[in-house]
């Protein structure tokens, strides 16, 4: 599948990294260095601007060395780009650490997976059926 792609960043286009990777990592788009103060949120540009097929999200996800090594996730993850959207992608980025964090121009700060998705219409019911597990839901099968 091919998808149109406007890049006003001064980056070149996301790529995967290996062969069976499922996204391209998103990089920042900025002027100068931003800080992520314990607890804060920003919205960080990319610069890219996409048109997807009818049918097809993209998916903005954390990544993982990030959360791991600086405490730093995406916050409405994973966020949802339409087909429809034209604007530009930005990154919702918190800093859940106890420390500052600096996101600096270029840097790798999301991940961005296209998947299909089914468009659905409601079928309103009294009841619905019956399942072995319920309503069983939050932690209802255990520990174990």
């Amino acid at each position: 599948m091919k998808i149109k792609v406007v890049n006003r960043s001064k980056h070149p286009l996301p790529s995967f990294a290996t062969p069976m990777s499922a996204g391209v990592d998103l990089r920042a788009n900025i002027d100068e260095d931003v800080v992520l103060k314990p607890l804060q949120r920003k919205l960080i540009p990319t610069g890219l601007y996409v048109a997807l097929p009818k049918g097809y999200e993209a998916q903005v996800r954390p990544r993982s060395g990030l959360a791991l090594k600086h405490g730093i996730t995406l916050l409405n993850a994973p966020g949802t780009i339409d087909a429809d959207y034209r604007g530009e992608i930005g990154v919702i980025m918190v800093n859940l650490s106890d420390t500052d964090f600096v996101v600096k121009d270029g840097e790798r700060i999301a991940q961005m997976v296209v998947a299909r998705h089914e468009t659905f219409g409601w079928e309103e019911a009294e009841t619905l059926d019956a399942t072995e597990r319920g309503e069983g839901g939050f932690g209802h099968s255990g520990l174990k």
